[in-house]
């Protein structure tokens, strides 16, 4: 039996109970006499019969220690009842022997009852065979087992026909049911030999997860997680049907207790138990464990009151579990991987173990102390709990794997990578896919694996393409001169699509230093940084970000030549899909797959990734061939091994109780760290944390006593030299703070403070720096450890706190560990303890990226559309395929609200797709921005459309703009318009802000402000003004803000402008134009325009005294440059000023109109330059607004934009164009004409109506007269007569009217 691998059947639990049995029956051979004795009583002995069967009890009780077992007998009054009783039990035991008969017949190896009888009498011994089997359910110790078993299947049929038969509203859900879905989800996952052993595991967490008194919305996570992304149909009926499931198991439970209490009730006669030592044993050390975890009222190791609870409802028992629970444990990983089985493998996913990507069990789906790889400690404390996860084991070479060393490779690698010997590992790996052909990419590797090496080499193999000679053509064996190339620069465009500006300006610093051989120019184009058309045609590589690509590709026109010649297009850090930049990225991607296809143009993607779970799918997204282009590395290929510690802190999250508690737990780990030597890095999620966390760990220290440890060295000269830098910050927290060895980094800090606190960290100087998440994506600082506090993240769009983005918790986890100093790094997660294990889940399984393009699909349609690749609803279906949420779709409909049978009836999902557009377009349509029409699916984009996606609108602000937009809007109307748009809503309101809110509100903002400070809007408006208005803003908060709020307010104000324009609203394009212009150069419409030039204060105050112009521009444009200098009290600046008034863009016009129609006028109109050009004033070109107003000044009858060029700017321009005019006719109308980007620099010329001669007045149509009906006889022909005479008897009016016209002259007539 020992030997019998296969797992237990209920055949064997047949034989044991059967081979106990005959055990039994020969023992009782031996006490035939006293049994006889006991059911012969005398009437008058029933007392003393009755004391007999006790002595016959106790005797058989000691006879049966010596065997291990014993027989126990309660006698009720031994009667003629108990002689039926017991000839009942001799027949059910005949009747089980035939049956036990069958099942061996039924059997391969009948030989294991014989094994069993020959065993020693302990059974237990068969239990240590099969560990996953629990101790013998007494019930298969009914002699009656047949009857039993037949009743079973009759109970059975009823509750089948019952269920039938009951309201379709009351639950069918059964404990049966539960278990036969998760055995389904076990077989589909391992196999059938794991189903047996599995099953009730997951059926009871599920059922404990469904019983527990926490939200739907709660228990979704820890649902998914136990069930698995491939059952989400299942997940959704579990969540659904959360009540009908419980209360059908429930009461499925209570019936089956009464039942068995109605069938074990007390019979008259002897009820005979029979049982082992050693299962007296274990049900003692079983109830002994139960109690104490009663009375602790807490989760052991290897349970919980809720799990045992939930077994016992089920029917399963806790030593069950737990016996099952220990041998899943120690079950294969690859065993229990979906991927083991039916998946496909790809010959590039390099993992550190064979169960796959995760390097652990797939035993996660059932609970996350499952998933924990092994050598997890787990330790509880009185106020909090920490998992520490061991460093990965390093993933074992492949024999394939070769070194490529840098001497192997082609003149123009070897060059690039000169100061290198070789590639790294992976760079290894990868070098003959990115380097020697074109396929596209997709690499998720660890942070620091190189990626952006990899990178590099795709960049040489485009640029290689365009060499002459080619560099595998080159005879070059001289390393000390580089070998010469010549590269056709202009044929190719390389993007670099990088997710932070501060990322983007350390690829350029990089890639311009290794390229700069070459003479390749990297330059970046993000909204910090703008490039002249000259300097993007003299670029190669191009270093933006998603939105400004976005922006780029957008436009139908004049960009489109740089998109055309773009042959590399590199998407960093793309597991951003799952964030709310994803759908930005998603249409970059889809629209260049569509180019690709359109054009039969070759575009290479490479895609890089840090963690990426579900690479298949987006490599699908990518185009990527998986057998060639996709690459996959685990944790076991970090260059420095990473050991994790998660805490969770008992308390709420938010409360003043569980923030003292993160700081205490903080501080323990910060302290023991740099007690031990080591910099760390504290992580929190706001700004303001980064200031009280750090002045929180110092006042710890210092009632410790432990201040000393954390103070930098001083005996250098550099520090010396760095603290005199830090003794000239403004920042008051940061020379506070770095006295003791601490110090802040957040974006609310000015650059170079920021700059000076990441080389005082980087030289040793700062021991504990306290920063956010943007240090971990922007910028490479790394430490031997961090620690994240907290995971409490303000989401402006749900206006509530989230849990930190797992994606967050992965990057921030990549600083830690210094390769050129540490063998490992340490990462900290301190977080609060009902989300420890969310924590300890996802980051050992890991989430799969979902795509969050439905939530911007209105925005990127109405960019297609104006692009024009989407015209119909065909074509608008057509570009959802090429989306990443279309395969998520298809791999996981329930997250995008399909049910399964939509999916199994619609493969393609076209059905869906359509209705997804039409969807879009009706919204479209409702706003104004299309033309749509529903029957035949057309889709024509209108001026609103246009606008809002070159300017990158979102539709809610369109919507916003629509409602609140008039003809006429004061300075004060628009500035409030601006701030309720959408690009807006993540600006927060902080208390530490209020009082300098205020005083900006009265000391800076010229303009009211609607609706106070308290509001987003409100404090939009006042940083606004604050900003124009060149305020000097003291929280560094409000600096960020502001410059936030400055550079989004230029963009929508300028499309504000546009919709006017397009609307022909003169007064609001006035207003419009003048606050972009203001907001660009922070000042005023009403300040003096020669603020605008580098004037020093002392000299303007003469000329504008705080915002009241003293000489107007008119006056200075009549002086001379003595007369300035006069005016100004400085002669020897005379002739500057001079220079700048005449500089100031001024422009004359003139016209002359001559009537077409009495109802419409042409207009020659003549624009004349009237100022001096300069260079660094002026640039390449000078735009100017020109539009035609109405008397009234509202309407718009014509507009144009006129560009002057420093070649010929002195020419006059002629422009010819016609107008509409209305009866009556006006004395004059308007022709202004004013500067794009020069505040002041406007002209307004009329054009008098007086002297103009319309052409004459004629009637549109001929009057009808009122004449008596001429009768046919006045043809005075009697055969015409006749003719007319059988139809009609008289003319009608209009014949009667023109009868002589026609009838009597021989003029032509119309």
């Amino acid at each position: 039996m020992h030997e019998h691998q296969r797992p237990p059947t209920f055949a064997d639990l047949l034989r044991l109970r059967d081979a106990r049995r005959e055990r039994l029956l020969d023992r009782r051979a031996k006490h035939t006499e006293l049994l006889q004795s006991a059911s012969s009583p005398a009437p008058d002995r029933k007392g003393k019969g009755k004391g007999k069967a006790s002595e016959s009890s106790e005797s058989i009780h000691q006879n049966g220690k010596h065997s291990a077992s014993h027989l126990a007998y309660t006698s009720q009054g031994v009667d003629r009842t108990y002689m039926s009783i017991w000839e009942e039990l001799q027949s059910s035991i005949a009747r089980e022997s035939s049956l036990r008969r069958a099942l061996l017949g039924l059997d391969s190896t009948p030989e294991s009852i014989s094994k069993c009888d020959d065993e020693a009498d302990d059974s237990l011994a068969f239990y240590a065979s099969h560990p996953s089997l629990r101790p013998m359910p007494d019930i298969l110790l009914r002699p009656d087992l047949e009857a039993y078993v037949r009743e079973l299947e009759s109970k059975r049929i009823q509750q089948v026909s019952s269920s039938g038969q009951k309201d379709s509203g009351k639950s069918r859900h059964t404990g049966s049911w539960l278990l036969s879905k998760c055995r389904q989800i076990i077989v589909a996952a391992a196999g059938v030999e794991a189903a047996t052993d599995a099953a009730e595991a997951l059926c009871t967490e599920v059922f404990k997860v469904l019983r527990c008194d926490r939200t739907d919305d709660d228990i979704q996570g820890q649902l998914l997680e136990l069930v698995g992304f491939d059952n989400m149909e299942f997940l959704g009926q579990l969540v659904s049907q959360r009540a009908n499931i419980v209360r059908g198991i429930t009461d499925e439970a209570d019936r089956a207790r009464v039942a068995a209490a109605m069938r074990d009730r007390a019979i008259p006669g002897v009820q005979a138990i029979i049982r082992s030592e050693k299962d007296v044993a274990i049900e003692k050390e079983i109830n002994k464990a139960r109690r104490k975890a009663k009375g602790k009222g807490k989760q052991t190791e290897d349970g919980s009151l809720e799990d045992q609870e939930a077994a016992r409802i089920l029917g399963f028992g806790a030593d069950l579990r737990r016996a099952r629970e220990r041998q899943l444990s120690q079950r294969p990983a690859e065993v229990l991987r979906p991927e083991a089985k039916g998946a496909e493998r790809y010959p590039h996913i390099y993992t550190s173990t064979p169960a796959g990507n995760n390097g652990g069990a797939l035993l996660s789906m059932f609970g996350s102390k499952y998933a924990l790889p092994a050598g997890t400690v787990r330790n509880e404390f009185s106020d909090h709990e920490e998992i520490t996860i061991p460093i990965a084991k390093a993933a074992v070479r492949r024999a394939t794997e070769q070194p490529i060393a840098i001497s192997d490779m082609d003149p123009l690698c070897q060059y690039t990578f000169r100061k290198y010997t070789s590639l790294n590992r992976i760079q290894s790996i990868i070098y003959p896919t990115a380097y020697k052909t074109n396929e596209n990419i997709l690499l998720s590797a660890p942070t620091g694996a190189g990626k952006t090496d990899v990178a590099l080499l795709t960049i040489l193999r485009t640029i290689s393409q365009y060499c002459s000679p080619a560099p595998s053509e080159l005879d070059w064996t001289d390393p000390s001169r580089k070998p010469e190339f010549t590269v056709a620069k202009s044929e190719f465009k390389i993007v670099y699509v990088a997710p932070m500006k501060a990322l983007a300006a350390e690829v350029v610093e990089k890639y311009q230093s290794r390229l700069k051989w070459l003479g390749i120019q990297c330059r970046e184009l993000t909204g910090d940084m703008q490039l002249t058309k000259a300097e993007v045609n003299a670029t190669q590589i191009i270093v933006t970000t998603p939105e400004k690509w976005d922006v780029v590709t957008r436009k139908g026109s004049g960009d489109m030549e740089l998109v055309d010649r773009v042959k590399l297009l590199i998407v960093d850090e793309i597991h951003l899909l799952n964030e709310d930049r994803g759908s930005v990225i998603e249409t970059l991607i889809a629209r260049t797959q569509r180019q690709v296809e359109a054009r039969q143009t070759m575009i290479r993607l490479v895609g890089l990734s840090a963690t990426l779970p579900n690479y298949v799918d987006v490599s699908g997204f990518l185009g990527v061939n998986p057998h060639k282009g996709l690459f996959y590395f685990d944790a076991g290929f970090r260059p420095v091994p990473l050991e994790q510690h998660f805490v969770g802190v008992h308390g709420k999250a938010g409360t003043q109780a569980t923030t003292r508690l993160l700081n205490r737990v903080c501080y323990d780990r910060v302290s023991q760290l740099v007690a031990e030597g080591n910099q760390v890095m504290v992580f929190v999620h706001a700004r303001k944390d980064t200031v009280n966390t750090a002045q929180a760990l110092r006042e710890l220290a210092l009632a410790d006593g432990m201040l000393d440890q954390f103070a930098s060295p001083e005996n250098t000269r550099q520090h010396a030299q760095l603290v005199a830098r830090v003794g000239k910050s403004r920042n008051r927290e940061l020379k506070d703070l770095f006295a003791q060895g601490f110090s802040i980094h957040h974006a609310g800090m000015l650059r170079s403070d920021r700059t000076l606190v990441e080389e005082l960290f980087g030289k040793g100087l700062v021991r504990v720096l306290c920063c956010t998440s943007t240090l971990a994506w922007g910028v490479n600082l790394p430490a031997y450890a961090v620690v994240i506090k907290g995971t409490q993240v303000y989401n402006s769009q749900k206006g509530a706190f989230t849990d930190l983005s797992i994606l967050d918790v992965l990057q921030i986890f990549g600083r830690a560990g210094r390769p050129q100093y540490e063998t490992h790094g340490v990462g900290y997660i301190l977080t609060t303890h009902d989300r420890l294990s969310h924590y300890v889940s996802a980051i050992t399984m890991q989430h799969p990226i979902e795509s969050r393009f439905a939530s911007n699909l209105i925005d990127n349609l109405n960019a297609e559309i104006s692009l024009g690749t989407v015209t119909n609803v065909e074509e608008g279906v057509a570009w959802l395929g090429y989306t990443y949420m279309y395969i998520r779709m298809q791999k996981n409909p329930s997250v995008y609200g399909l049910a399964a049978d939509e999916l199994a009836d619609d493969p393609m999902l076209g059905q869906r797709r359509g209705e997804m557009i039409r969807n879009a377009a009706r919204e479209l349509s409702r706003l104004q921005m299309i033309v749509f029409d529903p029957v035949t699916g057309f889709m024509a984009n209108k001026d609103l459309g246009r606008i809002s996606s070159a300017y990158y609108l979102r539709h809610e602000s369109v919507e916003a703009f629509n409602k609140a937009m008039r003809a006429r809007m004061t300075e004060a109307d628009a500035i409030a318009m601006l701030c309720v748009s959408k690009e807006f809503e993540q600006i927060r309101v902080r208390n530490t802000e209020e009082k300098e809110l205020k005083q900006l509100l009265g000391s800076a903002c010229c303009c009211d402000v609607k609706g106070g400070i308290d509001s987003t809007s409100g404090k939009t408006n006042v940083l606004l003004q604050a900003n124009i208005s060149r305020a000097t803003l003291q929280d560094f908060a409000l600096v960020s803000d502001s410059a936030y709020v400055a550079q989004n307010g230029s963009r929508i104000i300028r499309a504000l402008f546009e919709i006017a324009l397009s609307r022909n609203w003169g007064p609001a394009a006035s207003v419009a134009l003048s606050l972009s212009k203001s907001i660009e150069k922070q000042m005023w419409p009403f300040e003096h325009p020669l603020k605008q030039f580098p004037i020093p204060p002392g000299i303007m105050r003469h000329l504008d005294n705080g915002g009241n112009v003293l000489v107007d521009m008119e006056r200075l444009y009549d002086m001379d440059s003595g007369e300035l200098g006069a005016l100004v009290r400085n002669q020897a600046f005379g002739s500057t000023l001079a220079s700048y008034v005449s500089q100031l863009p001024r422009v004359e016009v003139s016209a002359e109109i001559a009537p077409i129609t009495r109802g419409v006028l042409q207009v020659t109109m003549t624009v004349q330059a009237v100022f001096e050009w300069n260079d660094r004033m002026h640039g390449a070109a000078e735009a100017f607004w020109i539009w035609v107003e109405d008397a009234d000044n509202t309407e718009i009858y014509h507009n144009e934009n006129v560009l002057l060029r420093k070649r010929g700017y002195l020419e006059p321009k002629v422009s010819v164009f016609t107008i509409p005019v209305h009866e009556p006719l006006p004395t004059q109308i308007f022709i202004r004409a004013v500067s794009d980007r020069w505040i002041g620099a406007e002209t307004v010329t009329a054009i008098s109506f007086r002297h103009l001669m319309l052409p004459e007045h004629h009637e549109t149509h001929t009057d009808l007269l009122d004449l008596q009906p001429l009768p046919v006889t006045a043809l005075n022909d009697p055969c015409l007569e006749a003719i007319c005479r059988q139809r009609f008897t008289h003319f009608n009016p209009v014949q009667t009217q023109i009868f002589h016209t026609l009838y009597r002259q021989p003029y032509n007539a119309l």
